[in-house]
């Protein structure tokens, strides 16, 4: 089994597609303001957005993406103003990773 794609709101898809570029995502479907698509750097999956009007309550979705120089990727983003809420660090579960928030808080 492959995974096609993952799929998530968002309120404004502007937004969303200049972070999800500046994350190194490739934007290959573009029909802003309803729906984007991008291929991941490595692998034949796929990460979309599709717009609402409203976010859905609760904790929103978690996707976790994995890259090979997990600091450099860090710094790189800091430099361009994204905010980290936990810098690269140990986790529990046994690899090591930083969590930040797109512009909807997913």
């Amino acid at each position: 089994m492959n995974l096609n794609q993952v799929t998530i709101p968002s309120v404004d898809l502007v937004k969303s597609v200049v972070f999800y570029k500046l994350l190194g995502l490739e934007l290959i479907v573009d029909s802003i303001p309803r729906y984007a698509r991008f291929l991941l750097p490595d692998g034949d999956s796929t990460f979309s957005v599709h717009r609402v009007e409203e976010l859905p309550k609760g904790s929103g979705s978690v996707v976790y993406f994995e890259c090979e120089d997990l600091e450099g990727q860090v710094e790189r983003l800091k430099n361009e103003s994204v905010e980290f809420d936990i810098i690269p660090m140990d986790q529990k579960c046994l690899w090591r990773g930083a969590r930040l928030k797109d512009p909807d808080g997913n």
